[in-house]
Parts: structure tokens; sequence; C-alpha cells
């Protein structure tokens, strides 16, 4: 049975029915009444849930004017900042760090740029934007603008940065469809200068309000993970280049493959003991800030994009025969005045080895590297076999990719004759049989010259030396920087001389293959590999020429001592300075007053 406080109060009540009865009233009035009590009962309960509903609403509206009032009150005292977005996933990220060179000079950087973009369906006039755009970017498609604007899309790219008057040119338009999108940029202030060792960057991830920047090549993509990195808070990356002597390394370079009539040029610049690389170049070259597309035929290497003196493997000739002089001596098997057999031809098989002039049956260990005996070379190699040959040609890092730090460097891996006989042994020791690039040159000179401890190159600042294992003795090393002095001074590189410091180095001169087998008669690989100054050297330079030519006392001259030395002299004497190498003055006689009895 249900709580008596549920129960209804009966509108007509017997007791009381009957009591009206006895005393004859109307029992129907009893209902009356009570209807009317119960009306009145529902109406006050109805006015207080109203009136309790409306205190609730009154103090939610209180409650929510008072936070509006004071989160107002804050913004109105808090200092203004630019809204960011949110949304899901990983944000781009535009910074990318600068790199300048070991003195902090810039470059390469970013600046503040604009995207163009349209929304076609925002358009007044698409057909005339569409002309207006080809006047100001004429390497844009009229036919194709004119599709994208008239056609379903929704939204055209244009253009992925503009130049400030590209901009104002683009606004002149009043075309309201034409849109402008934030944008950094790579710039490269210093142009084609240390243009291979840049490489060049691109866009990645875009949005029409940031895009990320990535390295395609050279150390922009060897680092590109440093460089985009934000934990690095900006940080630069320093190189070990020098810009200044960078750009006279490029002057002279450039102007030396033009007077030698050249196809291509190279030259390396080399700390001996810290392996730092001071300057390092390639022509022909491009502007990173422009650069140009990977071609798609024909030979990579006659590409500007193609960097000599990373990529290029070539045979360089003479210049290795003071690797097989210092592992002569090293090995105990000669002494620089040790008699050496140079009688040509010497044939082994049918092979046959001769020297450029006829040197007589025999000459010092010191004459065969000063006049370049490729006989007395190859009897040298003989004697040192093909098994000890490889092991000091891989210590002087000869027969492996460099451990440099540009992605191309994965690329200029040397060629090695697949079979390493005797007779590889022996043309190899005067650098034929085996194809390197001019940075492994450098490295494996510096590595020999600078007291015979192995060094490896770096594009990096270093705080100081970096030395290696010992590859040849100290003694072995003077003796070897004593002959290459000689070269210059009465050898076959005498026109490397420059004035007051100590040039020493070898020539090389190689045969160019041909593509389907044997070599060119009248195309050469021309290099001088030097080192200054010689009795305690501080750098490496190493100067490559690509099928150089130049006519000189009534003949064509294609040898290294006619071509590439010259070339590399000048750039000594241009450099030197600049590296802070003060010239070695010699004096004739005493100077000032001296004492004499009588």
């Amino acid at each position: 049975m249900s709580d008596n406080s549920e129960l209804r109060t009966p509108l007509r009540p017997l007791a009381r029915i009957l009591a009206a009865r006895r005393r004859g009233e109307n029992p129907d009035n009893i209902e009356k009444e009570n209807i009317r009590l119960r009306h009145e009962d529902m109406r006050d309960k109805s006015r207080l849930r109203s009136e309790g509903r409306l205190l609730v609403l009154g103090v939610f509206f209180l409650c929510a004017f008072g936070i509006v009032g004071v989160r107002m009150g804050q913004m109105a005292i808090s200092t203004p900042i630019e809204p960011q977005s949110s949304g899901s996933g990983t944000g781009i990220v535009a910074l990318r760090a600068d790199i300048t060179d070991r003195n902090g000079r810039i470059l390469a950087t970013n600046i503040n740029t604009s995207a163009l973009y349209a929304h076609p369906q925002d358009m007044v006039n698409p057909e005339g934007a569409a002309h207006a755009l080809v006047g100001i970017f004429p390497e844009l498609e009229l036919e194709r603008l004119l599709r994208d604007f008239t056609g379903e899309r929704r939204f055209v790219w244009i253009r992925r940065q503009l130049s400030p008057e590209q901009q104002q040119a683009v606004f002149d338009i009043g075309e309201p469809g034409l849109l402008f999108g934030p944008r950094e940029m790579r710039l490269y202030p210093n142009g084609d200068i240390a243009a291979h060792i840049m490489g060049g960057a691109t866009y990645g991830r875009e949005a029409v309000n940031s895009a990320e920047i990535v390295g395609t090549a050279g150390v922009e993509a060897q680092f590109d993970e440093f460089l985009r990195d934000p934990v690095n808070d900006g940080a630069p990356l320093q190189l070990s280049l020098d810009l200044t002597v960078q750009a006279a390394t490029e002057d002279v370079l450039y102007g030396g493959m033009r007077l030698m009539n050249a196809e291509g040029a190279s030259s390396v610049l080399m700390d001996v003991y810290t392996g730092e690389v001071i300057a390092i170049a390639s022509l022909p070259d491009f502007d990173p800030n422009n650069r140009p597309r990977p071609a798609t035929e024909g030979d990579a290497s006659q590409s500007p994009l193609f960097n000599r003196a990373v990529q290029g493997v070539y045979e360089l000739g003479s210049v290795f025969k003071i690797f097989t002089a210092a592992q002569a001596m090293e090995e105990g098997i000669a002494n620089p005045s040790t008699e050496i057999e140079t009688q040509g031809p010497l044939r082994w098989g049918r092979f046959t080895i001769n020297d450029f002039h006829n040197y007589g049956p025999r000459l010092s260990l010191t004459d065969v590297i000063v006049r370049s005996s490729n006989v007395g070379t190859a009897h040298l190699a003989q004697m040192i076999g093909a098994e000890r040959q490889r092991t000091f040609l891989g210590s002087l890092g000869l027969l492996e990719a460099t451990p440099f730090e540009i992605i191309e460097a994965r690329g200029g891996r040397p060629l090695l004759p697949p079979n390493w006989s005797e007779i590889s042994t022996m043309t190899i020791s005067y650098g034929h049989g085996l194809s390197s690039s001019p940075l492994h040159l450098a490295t494996a000179y510096a590595s020999v010259l600078n007291g015979g401890l192995r060094i490896e190159p770096t594009l990096l600042r270093q705080d100081g030396p970096r030395l290696g294992p010992r590859v040849v003795s100290a003694e072995t090393s003077a003796a070897a920087r004593s002959m290459l002095r000689q070269v210059v001074s009465r050898g076959t590189a005498s026109f490397g001389e420059v004035p007051g410091y100590e040039v020493g180095g070898k020539t090389g001169t190689a045969d160019k293959p041909r593509p389907q087998g044997g070599y060119y008669e009248d195309r050469t690989i021309a290099t001088f590999a030097s080192i200054f100054p010689a009795s305690d050297p501080r750098y490496v330079l190493v100067v490559t020429l690509d099928e150089p030519e130049t006519f000189i006392a009534g003949e064509t001259r294609r040898t290294a001592g006619w071509t590439v030395v010259p070339v590399a002299a000048e750039m000594i004497r241009r450099i030197a300075p600049l590296l802070g190498l003060r010239p070695e003055i010699e004096t004739e006689g005493p100077v000032g007053i001296t004492l004499s009895s009588n």
C-alpha cells in the first residue's frame, strides 16, 4: 500500500456529505470547495517552482557576465602577441641555420619573401590576370594559367618566391583572387663562389603561410638535419673555408682555364696538419641561387653541377711518383742518392714503358723525381711489389671514398685495376691504371709531407691539428719534401717558382682515356700538386686542368709544366699573403756595417 502522503484528498468525502445532509446543506458544494483548494495549492507550487528556476538562471547569467568581464580585463592589460594557429600533426619548421666561413662571414642565410597563389573562384577577370602574370613572369605558360584559372580548380600555386619588385607588380594587377603567403628563401649572397660546396636548397613541405627549406646537394644536404634542428637554436654551421681565399682561388682558376683553353678545372687547398679544406673549386660552376636541373642525358661530368675536385676520378699521372719514392725510402730499398736504372724503353710482355726524354742509363732517386722518369719509377715499383704498394696507397686513403662532408663525396670512389698485377704495379707507380680525385691526391700529399702522419680532409673548422697514424717516418717525409722542392727549382715545374714562398711540387700529365677504350693522343689531364713553404709546409695545393692546350715557342703544349704549373704559381702568389704567410726574402750578401781586422 502506498504512503498516505502520496494519496490525493477525495473531492467528495463520505463523512462530510453525511454531515451536510443532516444539516440540510447541498453536498455538491463540498466538491466545488475541494476543487478550488486543490487548484490554489497547485498554483502556489507552480509559482514556487518558477521562482526557483528564475533564481538559478539569474545566478548563471551573473557568473557568465562576471567571467567575461574578468577575461576582458585581462586582455586589456596583457601584451599583444601574434595569434598562433593550432592543428593536428607536425607543424612546418621554416627556420634554417646560416652557414658561415671560418671567419664568420655568411655563405648561406635566409631572407623573408612571399609566395604567390590564386583562388580562381574569387577572380574577377581570370583571363586578364593570366596575361598580366605572363608579362611579369615570362617563364609561366599562358595556356596553363588560363586552364587553371577558368577550370574547376579552387587553389593554384603560381610562384614559390617573389622579389619585392615582383610582388608590387602583381599587387598592381588589382585582382582579388591573387594572394600572397609569407615565405623564407635560402640566399647565397656570394653567388657562384663555393657553389659546389654549398650545393643548394629547395622547398619541402609547403603550406599557404609557411614552407620548410631542405638541402638538395653539397653541405646543405649533408648537414640538412643539423641546419633544420630547432634544438640548435639557430647556431650557424661554420666551415673551414676562407671566403677571401676561395674567391681569389676561383678567380685565378677561371682565368687559367680560359688562358689554357681547358674544358674544365679544379683545385684543392688544404692545411697539412688539420686536414681543413681552406678553398676548393670546380669549373664550370653555377649559381646556387638559381641551381640548374641535373642533366638527364649525355655525360654527367660535363654538367656544371659535377664537382671535379671531389666526384671526378682521373688518372693523375706523374704526381703519384712521390708516393713510390717515399715508399722505397721507407722500405729501405733506396735513399735520395741511390742510382736507379732509367734506360728505356722498359718492356713487360706486350707493354712498353717509355720516358718523355732519354735520361741515360741511370739516375739518382732524387733525379728520377726531378726529371720525372717513368722507367726509373717502374723499376722501383717492381722492387716494392704489388702487395706492399697496395697496402701503402691504402694507408694514404687512395683506395676508398674520402670521408668528406659533402654528399657528393660518396660518389668519388677511386677506380682500381681488377687485377693488381705486376704491370699494374708498374703503371700505378707513375699514375696510370688507378684513378682518384684531386681531393684524394691533396689528402695523400698532406699525409706524406707533413712529417708523415695521416690526416683526413674536412670541411668543418678545427681548433687544432688532427693527426692520425704514421704513414712514413719524419726523415722520409723531409727527403720527399726536398725532392719536390728541386722539381720546382731545377726540374719540370720551374714555372712554379714563387719568390719568397719556397714552393715544392710535382707535375703530372696523363693521357685522357677514350670511353670506348684506349687513350686520346691529343687530350690530357694536367695536374700540379704542390706544397708551400717546402721546408716547413703549411698547405697543399692541387690544381688540375682538363684538356689544356696552349701555343708557346712555336708549338702546341699540353704538358703540366707548360699549362697548369703557371696557373698554380699565380694562385699561390695571390693567396699566400691572404693566408698570413710572409715571404722569405733572401739577401745576396751581408747587409749593414761589418768589422774587419787589418
